[in-house]
């Protein structure tokens, strides 16, 4: 089998999952655009990274620092520039969130300051006030799946975390958790 074959395969589970698979059945798409109005301003955050999600989630280390999130393009896009410190020193990274009105999804690319790359897109929605946005991402060389989720979200603060799954989605273990606490609007 090529490697083209199980890249393809691998996207089409995550468009799967992120809801993006249209039937005859398929609802009037959701006006999405204001899903991360919650998260304007500046955050607190508290981050738990897990170093071995696979083989037990034992190693963990802890971050702290903060979180700034900025709507632009009149809230059908989001900026948020992250600082954080930990064991291993200063941490700085940013991510950009876009609304496509015709999917009525979001996506989210990373870029850290130490490599100034970004990261391949996360795909998702809010459902019941969770937001889920999936994609993949490279764990020990091999591709992994990875759905970010945005739960217990109140006015003074919410949790950011990320999973992955190395079974097509069928379990999933934590490796980032980032409770985060308002610090001003």
């Amino acid at each position: 089998m090529s490697k083209a074959r199980p890249l393809a395969v691998l996207s089409g589970l995550i468009v799967a999952l992120a809801g993006g698979m249209a039937t005859a059945q398929t609802p009037a798409i959701r006006d999405g655009a204001h899903d991360f109005d919650f998260n304007q301003g500046a955050w607190h955050t508290h981050i738990t990274r897990v170093l071995d999600p696979f083989e037990g989630g034992n190693h963990t280390v802890t971050l702290d620092g903060t979180v700034t999130e900025r709507r632009i393009w009149n809230g059908r896009a989001w900026l948020e520039e992250i600082s954080a410190d930990g064991p291993d020193g200063h941490w700085d990274g940013m991510t950009v969130f876009l609304y496509n009105p015709q999917s009525g999804q979001w996506s989210q690319t990373y870029a850290g300051a130490g490599d100034s790359q970004f990261t391949p897109p996360t795909i998702g929605s809010f459902h019941d006030g969770v937001g889920q946005l999936y994609g993949t991402d490279t764990y020990k060389g091999r591709q992994v799946l990875l759905r970010g989720t945005w739960s217990d979200i109140t006015p003074e603060a919410h949790t950011y975390s990320e999973a992955y799954s190395q079974d097509g989605g069928k379990t999933w273990v934590p490796v980032f958790i980032a409770h985060l606490t308002r610090i001003r609007s």
